[in-house]
């Protein structure tokens, strides 16, 4: 006879890896829980059909309750459905499903106070993931940790078929990582973080009972749950949405100069860009234009103020900045 087994609820909840820029520094919009637990989480709420009609509203609301921001620019990431992505205790019985969401919005000192009212901040993207800040070069944390251990994972197999999965490994590593004659890839940044996973080398893996437990990196923040990879996810996703739609122009204030632009560019795409080359990329994509103001406040020669020149819309499909490799 076959074994009865208990059925198992499926939960919906949503994500929401909400992106600014502060003082040129991107950031990520983290909630901190009162059970004791000091790790960063994602805005997330369950999904009630009986409350909203469709997700995208649930989430605005419920990021609205939780922390009073209002979101502007917002799409769909991906859905989150791994068993095992959100141990808990007494959560034997049911299974959650997240569906993950990227929104870009701006801050400013007065949202920011009420955000933490709401238990809520705002943290470098990058502390959670610092091997994809390349701005000041190579990031020693590379060569220093994250490399040394792939390369124990790569060789850490037995069996008939070890010299193949080496191989796969060691191919995987050296595409992931831009290694040998692959160049880095910006856009890659989930496809480090689940090798990392797959490795076992982030307390998430540990966490998870995936760990090897003797080679957990403390390299960048943890954070609950798997809102870790959904934040790899969405910076792969605007990483790659600004070369070929103006997503960026949701980070800037309505005037900008051309320095600022660069530097929230710089911040989201984690290169340095020519400063030269990057003048003639924007006035090549005319995607600004001159307000016929300047600000004085720059330390030198008063600076051009610009603002997003919102006819591209209509004359191109993909109007983007599209900086290239490094």
């Amino acid at each position: 006879m076959p074994i009865e087994t208990q059925p198992t609820t499926v939960e919906i909840g949503l994500n929401a890896a909400i992106v600014a820029v502060v003082n040129r520094s991107p950031r990520i919009l983290a909630v901190s829980e009162s059970d004791g637990d000091a790790r960063d989480s994602l805005p997330f709420g369950p999904f009630d059909p009986a409350l909203h009609r469709t997700f995208e509203t649930s989430l605005r609301d419920r990021v609205e309750k939780r922390t009073a921001l209002k979101l502007g620019y917002i799409e769909q990431l991906y859905t989150f459905g791994d068993r095992g992505r959100q141990r808990l205790p007494g959560e034997e019985g049911k299974h959650m499903v997240s569906v993950g969401y990227l929104a870009l919005t701006r801050t400013d000192a007065e949202n920011t106070e009420r955000l933490a009212e709401a238990g809520a901040h705002w943290r470098d993207w990058y502390g959670y993931l610092p091997w994809e800040d390349w701005r000041q070069g190579r990031p020693a944390v590379l060569d220093q940790a994250l490399l040394p251990a792939l390369a124990r994972w790569e060789t850490g197999v037995s069996g008939d078929d070890r010299a193949a999965r080496i191989a796969g490994r060691r191919a995987r590593i050296r595409l992931a990582f831009g290694l040998g004659d692959f160049p880095w890839d910006e856009e890659r940044v989930l496809e480090r973080y689940e090798l990392l996973y797959e490795a076992g080398l982030v307390p998430e893996a540990a966490i998870d009972g995936h760990g090897n437990g003797n080679d957990v990196l403390t390299a960048g923040l943890a954070m609950r749950h798997d809102h870790r990879r959904i934040v790899a996810t969405a910076m792969a996703r605007l990483r790659g949405k600004i070369k070929y739609r103006p997503v960026v122009f949701e980070l800037m204030p309505p005037e900008f100069t051309l320095t600022d632009l660069q530097a929230t560019v710089e911040a989201i795409s984690g290169r340095h860009l020519h400063k030269q080359n990057f003048r003639r990329l924007v006035e090549g994509a005319e995607l600004v234009e001159p307000t016929g103001m300047t600000l004085s406040s720059t330390g030198g020669r008063p600076a051009a103020l610009f603002r997003f020149r919102r006819q591209i819309l209509d004359e191109r499909p993909a109007p983007g900045l599209k900086v290239g490799g490094r």
